[in-house]
């Protein structure tokens, strides 16, 4: 007899970090995602020297986590697979609209959406399945999804600024995929700048310090 693989729902807990006080002086509010490997706690960090009274930030953890090879010893986790990506878009996209509900952020608050690496897909995702309007959004090394088309974003105005931002030395994106990353931001959205830096594939504090606010 052939096996059957079925489907249940049920509740999860999920954590999720955040950095400085949402505040009548919060100007602007972050919403950051990581990539492979890392974790909300400490990629979070990475946004430490931006004012902290003006910016709040909220990075989600990503749910599916293992441990990093070789010497098996540090945790990190990863947002979605090949396997059974639709599903696994839908439960990621449940568990950020719970977040953006509970923060109930002031609309008086410019919103900044960040994804990094893998953080791009479920950032770009979120927007479009949600229809969530942004201030800027910020695609940072990563992949936009391939099923996304500029009827996803119709909701999106030209006020709405998007960067394309990336290192000249990242071994994940060379200079052919960064081109095409390009010509489909610009397909999907009307205000798109791209931001090179001469780093590799990574984030760090003095690189965000920079970008666009």
């Amino acid at each position: 007899m052939n096996p059957k693989e079925k489907e249940i729902s049920y509740s999860s807990l999920n954590t999720y970090s955040t950095l400085n006080l949402l505040s009548s002086k919060t100007k602007n509010v972050w919403f950051v995602c990581h990539g492979i490997g890392h974790l909300s706690r400490y990629f979070i960090k990475h946004f430490n020297e931006l004012n902290n009274e003006e910016n709040y930030i909220i990075a989600p953890q990503a749910q599916s986590k293992f441990y990093i090879a070789p010497k098996m010893k540090h945790v990190g986790a990863c947002w979605l697979t090949k396997e059974q990506t639709k599903t696994e878009t839908n439960n990621v996209i449940n568990y950020f609209n719970e977040i953006l509900a509970f923060e109930n952020i002031p609309s008086t608050c410019n919103l900044i959406f960040l994804g990094f690496s893998q953080g791009v897909s479920v950032v770009m995702r979120l927007i479009a399945k949600s229809k969530l309007k942004f201030n800027k959004l910020i695609l940072y090394s990563g992949r936009i999804p391939i099923e996304l088309t500029k009827n996803d974003f119709k909701h999106i105005d030209n006020k709405s600024e998007v960067y394309l931002v990336c290192g000249t030395k990242d071994s994940y994106l060379d200079k052919k995929t960064i081109k095409s990353e390009k010509k489909k931001a610009e397909e999907l959205f009307d205000n798109v700048s791209t931001i090179n830096f001469d780093i590799g594939h990574e984030i760090n504090s003095s690189i965000v310090n920079v970008l666009p606010v």
